[in-house]
């Protein structure tokens, strides 16, 4: 049975075909976010910490770190920062020392500059997994040799010197062409874990379809674990994490282990938490004095003011439990259960009476 075996300095996270499914948080990452990026710039990990903190929290068994800052300021006073090869060792090396500060939670390593991924291995306690290579041979000669110098699993990408082709064959048979280059450097299939890229349903009505026939071939004719960026399905669609929700699981399905993706649902700030008292007092409803603004939120069923698992997580628990990957569903009970409810020996009971029907 293929297992992908990711160790932090105490813990370790297994990824497998029997196993649950294995989330890699990733907000710990300055593309697409200024507010990051700029404290990033100023040496403020603040935020780092805190994402670290709140993603594990969320369910995260894995934290992909990467270090694709863009640092403007620097940038106009020394030339030098507007190159990624100088940048990004620097900073993922203080990334992943800053997240080691506050969890040790097994890490991925994540970035296109090979000095990065050096500097990350070298800071990295544990076996974290490595982010990432693809087909094209520079790449390959570039990655696989610190995939065997440090002995860690590397994610494969599905795309070569061609691009990304729409073609899921074409997509298969760059994978397979990593997985037969690792082994020439002696790295075994359980340590490949490819993403057979996810293409956008918005713009692609095949895609779900696709990446589900593409996973199935991976696991039976490769028999290696597989990843994607899970939100990248539903990209420019509304409600995504209606897309998303139903997404998770069906790949699951069809025999994906894990995905990186954001397990954390964004607190509702004091912007939207004031347009919906003005809807609310609008519509002619009296807010009693005093209260709270979580009781809004979830009276109102508008999030909340908290850190907490999103949708996601909600849909990946429920299908762990569905395949038999969550021990007696334990897992599903701790993070729904309410916190003042009576009643639990009973429901494990009744569960248990189940299973007694079953034998």
């Amino acid at each position: 049975m293929t297992r992908t075996i990711i160790e932090s300095k105490t813990k370790t996270a297994v990824m497998g075909f029997d196993q649950p499914f294995t989330v890699i948080g990733e907000r710990i990452n300055p593309t697409g976010r200024k507010i990051l990026n700029a404290e990033l710039e100023a040496g403020d990990f603040t935020r780092v910490k805190a994402d670290a903190i709140a993603q594990v929290a969320a369910g995260a068994t894995v934290l992909d770190i990467n270090s694709g800052a863009v640092f403007s300021n620097k940038m106009a006073e020394d030339p030098r920062y507007a190159d990624n090869n100088f940048v990004e060792p620097t900073l993922m090396r203080q990334l992943i020392e800053k997240v080691q500060e506050v969890t040790d939670c097994p890490l991925c390593i994540d970035s296109s500059v090979p000095g990065a991924l050096e500097n990350g291995l070298a800071a990295a306690e544990g076996r974290p997994l490595l982010n990432s290579v693809t087909g094209e041979e520079e790449r390959l000669e570039l990655v696989l040799p610190l995939v065997k110098k440090y002995n860690v699993p590397v994610v494969a990408i599905s795309n070569d010197d061609t691009g990304i082709s729409e073609d899921p064959d074409v997509r298969f048979a760059v994978a397979k062409k990593i997985v037969e280059r690792a082994a020439d450097f002696g790295i075994p299939a359980h340590d490949i874990v490819v993403d057979p890229l996810v293409m956008p349903i918005g713009a692609m009505g095949t895609a779900g379809l696709q990446v589900f026939t593409l996973v199935r071939r991976l696991r039976e004719e490769l028999g290696v674990n597989t990843t994607c960026g899970a939100s990248n399905i539903s990209f420019g669609l509304p409600n995504r994490h209606g897309i998303n929700n139903a997404f998770l699981p069906m790949a699951m399905g069809a025999g994906m282990t894990s995905a990186i993706m954001n397990p954390v649902a964004i607190p509702v700030g004091p912007k939207k938490l004031a347009e919906k008292r003005a809807k609310i007092e609008a519509a002619g409803i009296v807010i009693p004095d005093g209260m709270d603004d979580e009781t809004i939120c979830r009276l109102f069923g508008i999030g909340s003011t908290k850190s907490r698992a999103g949708k996601e997580m909600e849909a990946i628990r429920a299908a762990n439990f569905l395949t038999n990957n969550d021990d007696s569903g334990s897992e599903w009970i701790r993070t729904n259960k309410p916190p003042s409810a009576d009643g639990e020996a009973g429901g494990r009971g009744g569960r248990r009476g189940s299973r007694r029907r079953r034998a």
